[in-house]
């Protein structure tokens, strides 16, 4: 298999300085524990009007990455600046008041008979059950238009232990997106989709997408199938290295893609909709 090229050059300088005017700045970053190297050198920078996607088989780094992003995880060496905050230097919990972040971790902690309408509202005071906290009226309003834009908001007085899991995941964004937050993450949110619930998310994801007054966005996928139309960089991983990074149209190819997954591919572009199967 032919050579891919990695990382813009300019990106990958040997006089790396952060950004200011990035919302995610990572330069020459390293995470090892246990002795074994869970990223390697890793340099990335997103702008607040980019939309990216991660995309690596399982064990590629991708996971890591958010967590080093939300302060989560630290880099063993190289430096990771967040919304012009560098991690490690800063107060974290001020900075995750300022990220949406949607998991299957934080999906699994919200109480199965939670009211659909308080699993977002909560977010506003960053808890996962409501109590006795008061919420002000434009906080419930804002979550009621929250469930509105994806989807689900005849869904709002039902216990969220009754949805489907599409409607879960549409609800776990909605409220990632409760506080306004300058980024919005998503670790892999078509994960045990069918069919179905995988369009309907990848349409409200596109439409977020295209809203120019939507967050900087970056979303975990193994398959190129679930990215939304609408996103503009792709960041390929393979075994916590970067195989490739750039726009989307040009960085996202047979090759690239067959060196990160291993095995040779074949890619298909319909649109703005990706489609990959095995070159043989």
């Amino acid at each position: 298999m032919a050579n891919v090229p990695t990382v813009d050059d300019a990106v990958m300088s040997d006089d790396w300085t952060p950004d200011p005017d990035s919302v995610i700045d990572i330069g020459r970053v390293s995470v090892l524990r246990s002795g074994v190297p869970l990223l390697r050198d890793l340099t990335w920078r997103v702008a607040p009007d980019e939309r990216w996607v991660i995309l690596g088989p399982n064990g590629a780094g991708k996971t890591t990455l958010l967590n080093l992003i939300v302060g989560r995880v630290h880099p063993t060496s190289g430096e990771v600046w967040t919304l012009g905050e560098r991690i490690g230097r800063t107060d974290l919990n001020e900075l995750r008041t300022r990220i949406g972040l949607s998991t299957a971790t934080l999906g699994e902690r919200i109480p199965a008979d939670e009211r659909v309408r308080d699993v977002v509202v909560t977010a506003a005071w960053s808890v996962i059950g409501r109590w006795r906290e008061e919420y002000d009226p434009l906080d419930e309003q804002r979550a009621q238009e929250l469930l509105s834009q994806f989807g689900v908001a005849g869904l709002a007085d039902r216990a969220y232990g009754t949805l489907s899991e599409g409607e879960r995941k549409r609800v776990q964004i909605a409220r990632a997106l409760m506080t306004d937050p300058e980024l919005l993450l998503l670790d892999e949110p078509a994960a045990g989709l069918d069919l179905g619930g995988r369009e309907e998310l990848v349409r409200h994801l596109a439409a977020l997408a295209q809203d120019p007054d939507a967050p900087a966005l970056a979303l975990v996928t193994h398959h190129v199938e679930e990215i939304p139309p609408g996103f503009t960089h792709v960041l390929l991983l393979r075994a916590g290295t970067v195989v490739a990074q750039g726009p989307i149209e040009s960085t996202l190819t047979a090759e690239t893609l067959s060196t990160t997954f291993g095995v040779p591919l074949v890619v298909e572009r319909a649109g703005e909709r990706f489609a990959a199967r095995a070159a043989w």
